[in-house]
């Protein structure tokens, strides 16, 4: 059998950017601030040398070490740009019985009114994330990518619709555009 040749990624790190490897935890600072996050595997390694990482497979790579080298290769261009760009998704409140009153209360967004309930609907603002809202539209900006997902989604299953035909009631909170 022939051994398969090594898989070698590199991703340039730009001006402006600072990336260190802590064992198991890659730390990359920019303009913006910190993030930090786990990428670890037992064949692959990474390193910084001379403004590029370099991450490789030290065994014949198989299928699922080539994919995890893409994963980490992905993560790295996330956080290289959220600390140089960040991160921004704008949502829009949409209703057309009852008019949706939305406000911040510390890591909660609170939506009152929705569907006429006599209850307010909470949903997690994870940490991080800055929320500013403009009369029917919110804006979540931050510099982890993974949170402003996870806190847009959060929201959007806040006002989902139940128990009703949605095609009638179209009412809630939806992902307008993401950048």
């Amino acid at each position: 059998m022939e051994k398969k040749a090594t898989i070698k990624e590199e991703i340039k790190i730009p001006d402006g950017v600072q990336i260190t490897i802590e064992g198991k935890t890659v730390h990359v600072k920019g303009q913006k601030g910190l993030l930090s996050k786990i990428l670890f595997h037992p064949t692959i390694q990474l390193v910084v040398n001379d403004n590029v990482i370099h991450i490789s497979c030290s065994q014949s790579p198989r299928r699922k070490e080539k994919a995890l080298i893409g994963t980490f290769k992905a993560h790295i261009r996330n956080m290289i740009k959220g600390v140089t760009q960040g991160y921004e998704c704008k949502m829009k409140t949409v209703f057309s019985h009852f008019p949706i009153k939305t406000s911040v209360e510390g890591k909660q967004l609170i939506i009152q009114n929705f569907l006429g309930e006599r209850f307010a609907r909470r949903a997690e603002i994870l940490e991080n994330v800055k929320v500013e809202i403009n009369g029917e539209n919110i804006i979540l900006t931050a510099t982890d990518k993974e949170k402003v997902g996870q806190t847009a989604a959060n929201i959007e299953r806040a006002t989902k619709v139940k128990n009703r035909d949605i095609r009638v009631f179209q009412d809630g909170i939806y992902i307008v555009k993401r950048g």
